[in-house]
């Protein structure tokens, strides 16, 4: 699928969210809650770094849809840069691996990635309601960067 036609599929998936005929299952795994952060260095500078998988969910015009976005967020001083990956998986990946999912990735465009954020605070407001409307589940993760390179 190419990032336009995501895009558009995900505002698609937005309205039918807001009319309440979707139902999610979002399951996340961050390491943001972490004691102990992973730091890298890079450009002379240490860099602390939190990791963030986050699965969506749904039977959207009855097929499965399935997306895992991934991003890192670096942080050293005021300064904070991230990456952002989408992968569009087969129905039986669900693992929160970059190795593994790198060949199920698209290009993610600054539009694609903002729509997807638009899912995102549209699809928390009912989990935390506890509505029904979406799953929520949250994990802690440990950063593995280094593995998945």
């Amino acid at each position: 699928m190419k990032t336009g036609e995501l895009t558009q599929k995900l505002a698609e998936m937005q309205k039918a969210t807001e009319a309440g005929r979707l139902q999610w299952r979002v399951d996340i795994q961050t390491t943001e809650g972490n004691e102990e952060k992973y730091t890298l260095e890079e450009d002379g500078r240490v860099w602390t770094v939190d990791e963030c998988y986050v699965s969506y969910r749904c039977q959207f015009r009855g097929a499965d849809f399935g997306m895992i976005t991934y991003e890192m967020i670096k942080v050293s001083g005021e300064e904070v840069r991230t990456v952002n990956y989408v992968f569009l998986p087969p129905s039986g990946i669900g693992l929160f691996s970059l190795h593994t999912l790198m060949e199920h990735s698209i290009e993610a465009d600054a539009g694609l990635i903002s729509q997807i954020h638009v899912l995102w605070t549209l699809l928390m407001d009912p989990a935390r309601r506890g509505s029904g409307q979406t799953s929520l589940r949250i994990t802690e993760a440990s950063v593995n960067i280094e593995e998945d390179m």
